[in-house]
């Protein structure tokens, strides 16, 4: 057991956090800047990965919607949990809006399509895929509307889910997908060369902007938090895993995708609404940290 956990962490774990740590450490020497690497990625690597990824391979379309169900449920349940845990602990609006927040949106993009990757293989793409997009939407949605229910605020920005780029370039490469029609070489190729680059530079991209926290304070609530983000997602999946009658890459993705650290868009969107902004970004580069081990069990266990 403790060679199986070695070699996962050595292996899965290990090469994603060295890029992580290459951005953190390059970051503030070379003057890189999060928010161009971040929006780079954004509109150009993370599109074309998900028009290439899916676009190339012919998925049931009944399957499909099993998987996008899942995902949502899969992220409201959480975003539920963390919610019940807040009022609990009787924190206020502002708090409860920020461990939400938290447990919505995990780093699906940047750990999760890496991680599933690595340790699942090129079989498991596709599944990571379609839940990263789904996860993606809807915990950017939930996020806003939790910031939103405490200023008051936020329809504009809600609609700004309907204009992901990743979820605009889901629609032409479903098109492929379901209809089996071959997509044009020119096409093809173009957006492999792009999705090729997604990873790495999403990767370094965190490493850049987990440099650029300055202050960190580590309280029961940054403990609270990071609890039902790391633990509480992953067993929240795999209890959801029966009712859906997942096997395979399915269920593997789908619970490795429920384990990721929180998102550094939510640190994000908490200070565009002014939502504690200090303990979010705390929280994320704090669970980030801790996923290290997590992590490691959980693609132990998967």
């Amino acid at each position: 057991m403790f060679w199986q956990l070695l070699t996962i962490f050595i292996n899965v774990v290990t090469p994603v956090f060295i890029l992580v740590l290459i951005g953190y450490v390059a970051g503030p020497p070379l003057q890189l800047e999060a928010r161009t690497l971040s929006r780079t990625a954004y509109y150009t690597f993370v599109p074309a990965f998900v028009f290439s990824s899916v676009s190339r391979v012919h998925v049931d379309a009944h399957l499909a919607l099993q998987m996008i169900l899942y995902a949502t449920f899969m992220v409201i349940a959480t975003s539920a949990l963390a919610f019940a845990v807040a009022k609990l602990m009787r924190r206020s609006n502002e708090m409860v809006a920020a461990y939400v927040m938290i447990a919505a949106f995990g780093n699906v993009g940047n750990f999760g399509l890496s991680l599933i990757q690595f340790r699942l293989g090129e079989a498991a793409q596709l599944a990571g895929t379609i839940y990263f997009v789904v996860i993606s939407s809807v915990a950017f949605a939930i996020c806003v509307a939790a910031a939103a229910s405490v200023r008051g605020s936020g329809l504009s920005a809600m609609l700004l889910v309907f204009k992901t780029p990743a979820l605009l370039a889901l629609i032409p490469a479903a098109f492929f997908s379901l209809s089996h029609i071959e997509v044009p070489l020119v096409l093809a190729r173009s957006s492999t060369l792009l999705g090729d680059a997604m990873i790495s530079s999403m990767l370094v991209a965190l490493g850049v902007q987990l440099a650029e926290v300055k202050k960190l304070q580590i309280t029961i609530d940054t403990f609270a938090a990071t609890a039902v983000r790391l633990i509480g997602g992953p067993i929240i999946a795999a209890i959801l895993v029966i009712p859906f009658g997942f096997t395979g890459v399915e269920r593997s993705a789908g619970i490795i995708q429920a384990a990721m650290p929180a998102a550094v868009l939510t640190s994000i969107i908490a200070l565009e609404h002014h939502i504690v902004p200090d303990f979010v970004t705390t929280t994320v580069l704090f669970s980030t940290l801790v996923s290290l081990i997590t992590l490691t069990l959980v693609l132990s266990w998967v």
